[in-house]
């Protein structure tokens, strides 16, 4: 029997714009702005940002966008992570929330290893095995939450070897299996067109275009032949142009502009925004314009979808130990796994180490205040063989007490302001001389 949302249901949104409380002023001016999406993990229902509140009162809905769930990972979604979604989706007022199809922590219990984060999103194989844990990790969470649930295509910059299925294939499955509703970003199928050789106008006639519950447009940038979705730059005609293909298939209850940093200013989001509605008038088919490059990996098996099981125990463990090898190679620098394109995960890692670096100083501004022009290359020194555990706060006093360990920085006002730092938010006292040489040893014989 289909579990596929009827069309009827689709709550229509209009267009939207990712809110941001660096953009929080601009946004409440834009004009013809019907929706906007918040991350959810930024938000706090207790005491919701100002902006949004006037935002609420003026009849803008407010969707929270969900980014740590992993859906796509081996393990049963967390339930404080569940319910914390579910409380930001009722203290807005939400129609719907949405997270991603893709893992973000590997590890721990399932393969008795060390928990690892990935502190972004990583590709979930497109395999039986997968599908069915993804599957079972949506029916969770869709009985937690109080709203309905979409979930969204990612980009990615590796491909996994063996894959079963094509893009499409595997959406088109998950919305047959559990009825779930997807958020299609447009500029993740360019990424996967440059990247990966998937051609967007094959993934959208394979995708059940009707449980469409809305769109992402964002900008990214092209380096060495591979395309990094920054958020960061301006939306790209190539990206525009899969919009269009969409458009030529479905009329998307809701689309929304995504721009995570280097804002430029209102008038830039403004012109933006009018490109997406004058792209979306435009209903005929475009063509999709763009070089690609040949997968990294081997053709994959496009045997077709496999029926449900009755049980995931076999294929969580299977896939668990999947994850949890490639997350290694790419954050602790052990080797990388068989039928992976070794430069492309140095590609990946480098760019987890980057926005692992940029995050952490957003939660923790001090942190390049106090190192100046030295943080970035600090910081991606200490995360190249160290694995963020804890979240990125944990991060930042791991990072901090790493430098304190080494007598770092050199300045002696630097270290003493970093110090303070450190023990104001971790508690305590800066480790003695005795127990960082203590440390170092230890860190130096476990390979760290």
């Amino acid at each position: 029997m289909s579990h596929a949302p009827q069309l009827g249901n689709a709550h229509r949104l209009g267009i939207g714009i990712g809110w941001r409380p660096e953009i929080a002023e601009a946004v409440e001016a834009l004009p013809g702005i019907d929706w906007v999406e918040a991350v959810a993990e930024n938000v706090c229902p207790d005491h919701l940002p100002d902006s949004l509140v006037r935002l609420r009162a003026r009849g803008v809905t407010v969707v929270p966008h969900g980014v740590s769930l992993g859906l796509g990972g081996a393990g049963r979604p967390d339930t404080k992570r569940l319910t914390d979604l579910a409380e930001r989706a009722e203290a807005l007022g939400s129609p719907l929330v949405t997270e991603h199809i893709a893992f973000v922590r590997a590890g721990g219990p399932l393969t008795a290893s060390p928990a690892l984060e990935a502190g972004h999103l990583l590709p979930v194989p497109r395999t039986k095995d997968a599908l069915r844990v993804l599957c079972e990790n949506v029916r969770i969470a869709q009985d937690c939450l109080p709203v309905p649930l979409a979930v969204e295509n990612i980009a990615a910059l590796i491909n996994w070897p063996d894959e079963e299925m094509t893009e499409g294939q595997f959406l088109a499955e998950l919305v047959e299996r559990t009825g779930v509703r997807l958020l299609i970003d447009v500029a993740n199928l360019h990424t996967n067109h440059v990247n990966r050789g998937e051609d967007p106008a094959t993934a959208l006639d394979q995708l059940p275009v009707e449980a469409i519950a809305y769109v992402h447009v964002a900008g990214g940038i092209e380096r060495d032949g591979v395309w990094h979705d920054t958020h960061a730059h301006p939306v790209s005609e190539p990206v525009l142009a899969v919009l269009a293909e969409l458009r030529s298939r479905v009329s998307p209850p809701g689309v929304l502009l995504e721009r995570d940093d280097n804002f430029p200013p209102p008038a830039e989001l403004s012109a933006e925004l009018t490109a997406i509605r004058e792209t979306l008038r435009t209903p005929g088919p475009r063509p999709v314009r763009g070089t690609s490059v040949a997968p990294e990996s081997g053709p994959s098996r496009q045997d077709g979808p496999a029926a449900p099981t009755t049980t995931t125990d076999a294929a969580r463990q299977r896939l668990a130990l999947a994850q949890a090898s490639l997350l290694s190679a790419l954050v602790a620098g052990t080797p990388a796994p068989e039928g992976f394109d070794s430069r492309r995960l140095g590609v990946q890692s480098r760019a987890l180490g980057a926005k692992r670096a940029e995050v952490v100083a957003k939660v923790a501004p001090e942190l390049p205040r106090i190192l100046g022009g030295g943080y970035r290359a600090a910081f991606l020194a200490y995360a190249k063989s160290r694995p963020m555990r804890g979240g990125y706060r944990r991060d930042a006093l791991d990072f901090a007490e790493h430098l304190l360990i080494g007598d770092l920085p050199e300045d002696p006002a630097a270290r003493r302001e970093l110090t303070l730092w450190w023990r104001d938010r971790a508690g305590a006292r800066p480790p003695s001389r005795a127990v960082r040489i203590a440390r170092v040893a230890r860190a130096v014989l476990v390979g760290r």
